[in-house]
């Protein structure tokens, strides 16, 4: 088994709860899938909302699926500061004392005191692949990112472990940009 690992660069987006997709949405309103992600069962909506903030709006914002227990907004560090957010950096479902916004929908809007984030970097992994890497769950690494012309070494990215992950390294777009990553692109896990 190869020790390199697929980057993906994880643009904006929303993860929703069933009660906040019925206000932006409507009653009995469901996801559309328009495209499956790497990840087993999540998948790129059709849908689409708008993220104000203090100074500016991010419009036309994918939501993925399928619905979470708490909605959750995934922004980069760069879009937080456009639209007037300081937003922690965390691990997905850490939204305790996170930033809020408002959210604007087809059929409504709702304020959330909460949930907004920047998504924490880290590396999904299967049991196997943890074994065959000697890594564990919620261990902080460091990933070297080979490209071009700018190649880069992420300290602490956490590894996340399950049987219900496919092997992949996941950033945002700010990071991404900074290692010149490309739909093809992977890297190593380095201590």
């Amino acid at each position: 088994m190869s020790k390199k690992i697929p980057v993906e660069v994880s643009a904006r987006h929303i993860h929703i709860s069933e009660e906040d997709l019925k206000i932006l949405f409507g009653d009995g309103y469901t996801l559309t899938v328009k495209k499956e992600l790497s990840q087993p069962g999540e998948y790129v909506c059709e849908e689409r909302v708008n993220i104000v903030g203090p100074r500016r709006n991010l419009d036309n914002v994918s939501i993925l699926g399928p619905v979470r227990k708490q909605t959750q907004v995934e922004i980069s560090l760069t879009d937080a500061r456009s639209i007037g957010l300081t937003v922690p950096v965390r691990e997905s479902g850490d939204l305790a004392g996170s930033a809020g916004c408002r959210l604007i929908g087809p059929k409504g809007e709702l304020e959330l005191t909460e949930g907004v984030i920047a998504a924490k970097r880290h590396i999904h992994l299967t049991i196997a692949d943890a074994e065959q890497l000697k890594v564990e769950n919620k261990q902080i690494v460091g990933f070297s990112v080979k490209t071009d012309d700018r190649s880069l070494i992420f300290d602490d990215v956490v590894v996340r472990v399950s049987d219900t992950y496919a092997r992949a390294m996941h950033i945002d777009t700010d990071e991404g940009n900074a290692a010149g990553v490309s739909t093809e692109s992977f890297g190593r896990i380095v201590f």
